[in-house]
């Protein structure tokens, strides 16, 4: 297929776009370069491969690129609750209205598979697994704007949705500011980390498995399309604190301890079920496990925080 993938340079897109052209497909990524990354440089070299550097934002940028694609995946998004808050005027028109202006430019014959946040569900029932079925209550801008996308999205039919855990492990575009590879960083170059709330919980997943998800997805596209679908680790509904605890084994030097006072400004706290895509065949091949010694490694080369979304 010939694949348009805007953000494709970032920390998803740069593990997922190599293994889609290993797949044979034709991929065009629109990315605007805003961390100065050269993460697809690897791959420049495949014929398969072009790449634009532009804003998903302006039409005359993505009309022509849209209109050549059998399939799009619009990674471009302002991600995480820090940054959006940050530049909320940014984060409405990348990760909502841009969608928008996308789907308006695509035949009903073309396939859109989106990653949307599981941060969706806000602050679940205590003990009650989230499914798609689920109410959607976003606690912060940026899962406000996912949600108002997804909605947009599965209104068109010929569409996939993926509802992400908290994504983790080493990528050629990577970000130290999610919660595993943040704990990971400080386990091994701090060896100690102060939690706030340690109680809420989050579901998980490695990236090369969310690259997996979005291969199965258009693969088995005809089967899955019109839906949402949780992406995560079924055992890995876990705790800040027992997090902590699964680092320790892999970093036994590593404390952690409960702020007395204070407490976290991202209020997300669930539990998810990942049944549905596992019946539509999904297995991940990642543990937490593997994530944690995987990151370990590549944090005896990163030093410093450019790697980081805010």
């Amino acid at each position: 297929m010939n694949i348009l993938v805007t953000g494709g340079a970032g920390y998803l897109g740069s593990v997922l776009v190599p293994e889609l052209l290993e797949e044979g497909h034709r991929v065009t990524v629109l990315d605007n370069f805003m961390w100065r990354q050269n993460s697809l440089a690897h791959v420049c070299a495949d014929p398969n491969f072009d790449v634009v550097n532009g804003d998903a934002r302006d039409e005359a940028t993505v009309k022509p690129l849209a209109k050549a694609a059998d399939a799009v995946i619009p990674l471009a998004a302002l991600v995480g609750a820090p940054l959006c808050d940050k530049d909320p005027m940014a984060a409405t028109t990348t990760n909502r209205d841009a969608i928008k202006m996308l789907l308006g430019l695509l035949s009903k014959d073309q396939r859109v598979v989106v990653p949307i946040t599981n941060s969706g569900y806000g602050i679940g029932e205590s003990g009650k697994f989230c499914t798609e079925e689920t109410p959607l209550k976003p606690v912060s801008l940026y899962g406000r704007t996912k949600v108002e996308a997804e909605e947009m999205v599965l209104a068109r039919e010929n569409s996939i949705s993926l509802r992400l855990a908290t994504v983790f492990g080493m990528a050629p575009r990577m970000r130290l500011d999610l919660l595993v590879n943040d704990f990971v960083y400080r386990a091994v170059n701090d060896r100690a980390v102060v939690l706030f709330e340690s109680h809420f919980k989050r579901n998980y997943i490695h990236i090369r498995d969310v690259a997996q998800a979005f291969r199965q997805a258009l693969s088995r596209f005809e089967s899955m399309r019109g839906e949402p679908y949780n992406v995560g680790l079924s055992d890995a509904n876990l705790s800040k604190w027992e997090l902590c605890e699964k680092i320790k084994k892999h970093v036994p030097g590593f404390v952690f301890l409960e702020a007395p006072v204070g407490e976290d400004p991202d209020k997300r706290d669930y539990i998810v079920s990942n049944e549905k895509i596992e019946r539509a065949g999904f297995n991940p091949r990642w543990s937490l496990d593997d994530g944690i010694r995987e990151l370990i490694k590549g944090y005896r080369m990163i030093r410093n925080t450019i790697y980081s979304n805010v």
